[in-house]
């Protein structure tokens, strides 16, 4: 079996902010996370990753086979309007099986309509249904409070879907020792909001030591009409920063919460021999807006709360260090697990190798955004790490500087002094859709990017 590593551990987060992990900004990450940070620790972190598509079900279907979402029609997630079946060509996941190693997928599925994981060469699967049936016998009717703000759960730790998925993943491990390799997919659906972190993980973080966010009262003037109705959909332009600053805790407890059942796994490998010959990658699928510029949850905008998610590559072969290479997590990643498993590229794939021992890194990355329940409303953005350009399809375009505005407060994309920057923003944005064929990239829209024929 060639390649660096004889087993896979995938473990992907729902929401988690790029911020959130305790390695992140310098150590000074929002939370406490100290397996997480172990993992970062032996191998390489990613500074400036971003997702293609902020959304949950295209993000996870690029995954799998490295090609943008809205390159095959993945607009949206299936559960609110129609979006195409997901039949791509080949994925990572089938390549492992093909190798002869044992697939299994923990957790949240909601990868796509009509499909299983078994469809993407897993052959174990411990989803929702099951920990459905073991909830309902240890907290049948659990009663939780504050809407989308979230509560402390009234489920003991043992009993909650992470520390259930932790163990079966850890079950999964155990039980593949001695066997010809594996490749193992946690996807605990967390930090998604409502969040109602368990004790001792509810009572962790205290409001009254959060900081506003730098964007909390943005004013929002000469932004997107969306961005301002965002905060009224949410019913959000009255709330307090103390109110919201429990929000933020109990995301955080969650986030911590998370990392101690990511220790339930690291101890599983560690005790059968697996660690050393293990990769692990941790990534999420997109952000969490909690509460800056007064919004919930993402959509209808491309802030760094959303679009730029954490990304550590874990192993015993990696120098370890810290990257601010700009990388694209959903397409690099594929591209990246096939080399360091030993597998055949995939075909097609949208992504480049990420720098893992002096590669050429990405002098831009681009995201996209088209709605979701609050309506469509079309976006793709670019950034070369500190500026960045927001193509709002239908309304003002934005630019920010992050050296400056790290909040993304002030819309610079009326400075004159920045007009060449403009243009040339919107030159690669249009070169890069192109190339991946995105539907926007139009002979109707062209006009916006290449001739600047924008209000």
């Amino acid at each position: 079996m060639a390649g660096q590593y004889r087993n896979l551990v995938f473990l992907l987060a729902d929401q988690l902010r790029h911020d959130a992990p305790g390695f992140a900004l310098n150590n000074r990450g929002m939370a406490k996370t100290p397996c997480i940070d172990r993992l970062a620790s032996r191998g390489i972190a990613y500074s400036r990753a971003y997702t293609p598509l902020p959304v949950c079900a295209p993000a996870r279907q690029s995954l799998l086979c490295g090609r943008h979402p809205d390159s095959f029609g993945s607009f949206w997630n299936h559960g609110f309007f129609h979006t195409p079946d997901f039949k791509p060509e080949a994925t990572f996941t089938e390549r492992l099986a093909e190798s002869g190693r044992t697939g299994c997928f923990i957790g949240k599925w909601d990868t796509a309509k009509g499909s299983k994981p078994g469809d993407f060469g897993f052959s174990v699967y411990r989803g929702k249904a099951e920990y459905a049936e073991y909830q309902k016998e240890h907290c049948p009717e659990p009663r939780y409070e504050g809407g989308w703000m979230g509560c402390e759960s009234p489920l003991a730790l043992a009993d909650t879907d992470t520390h259930f998925y932790a163990r079966k993943a850890a079950e999964f491990i155990r039980s593949e020792k001695g066997q010809g390799g594996f490749f193992l997919w946690a996807d605990f659906g967390v930090p998604h909001l409502p969040c109602r972190p368990s004790a001792p993980f509810s009572r962790m973080y205290q409001a009254k030591d959060i900081q506003p966010w730098p964007g909390y009262d943005d004013k929002k003037e000469n932004k997107p009409y969306t961005h301002k109705q965002q905060t009224l959909n949410w019913g959000l332009e009255n709330v307090s920063w103390s109110e919201m600053a429990g929000q933020v805790a109990r995301y955080c407890g969650v986030v911590s919460q998370l990392d101690d059942a990511i220790g339930i796994i690291i101890q599983a490998l560690e005790e059968t021999g697996a660690f050393e010959e293990t990769l692990i990658v941790l990534t999420s699928d997109h952000g969490d807006m909690c509460g800056n510029h007064r919004m919930f949850d993402k959509h209808n905008s491309m802030y760094d709360d959303i679009v730029r998610v954490p990304l550590v590559l874990s192993g015993s072969h990696f120098k370890p260090h810290v990257s601010n290479a700009l990388v694209s997590n959903c397409l690099d990643l594929p591209l990246s697990i096939c080399s360091l498993m030993g597998l055949p590229a995939l075909p097609g794939s949208h992504g480049v190798p990420l720098p893992v021992s002096g590669e050429k890194p990405r002098s831009c990355v681009t995201s996209s955004s088209n709605g979701q329940q609050f309506g469509f409303f079309n976006t793709r953005m670019i950034t070369d790490g500190r500026y960045k350009y927001v193509w709002n399809l239908t309304d003002v375009d934005e630019l920010y500087d992050a050296e400056t505005d790290p909040g993304e407060c002030c819309n610079r994309i009326y400075d004159a002094s920045l007009a060449q920057k403009i243009a040339e923003f919107r030159a690669l944005l249009y070169q890069d859709l192109s190339a991946h064929g995105d539907p926007f990239a139009s002979a109707w829209l062209a006009p916006q990017l290449l001739e600047g024929r924008k209000i």
